[in-house]
């Protein structure tokens, strides 16, 4: 494991998105955790910004700590909102946030 085992997501959270809204890309992300094949990373996106299409990982979860984002998966988007975890699909995904928005992705890769 890189990090210690107890990390204030909070404390994170407040961190990376001061870092987001100082980008001109309007995103911060930070690996938390890197046991094996688990990988925990928190995002923060500003309002608008934008994670294009990518590939999933063999199996991955998106919680929102703060904001609302939307999950784009073959041009269909659903909203995940603060307090919600959604599973990832397996299909190629994008994520835009609709308000300042922080999320921890949660990944297993091989």
């Amino acid at each position: 494991m890189t990090e210690p085992a107890h990390i204030d997501l909070n404390a994170v959270a407040d961190e990376h998105a001061a870092k987001a809204a100082d980008s001109p890309h309007g995103r911060s992300a930070h690996l938390l955790l890197h046991d094996g094949i688990l990988r925990q990373t928190v995002i923060a996106l500003t309002a608008g910004s934008a994670l294009d299409e990518h590939n999933a990982p063999v199996a991955a979860s998106l919680q929102v700590l703060r904001g609302r984002v939307s999950l784009t998966v073959a041009g269909h988007q659903q909203e995940v909102r603060a307090g919600e975890l959604h599973v990832l699909p397996q299909d190629r995904h994008g994520l835009l946030a609709h308000t300042d928005a922080v999320v921890l992705l949660t990944a297993v890769t091989n």
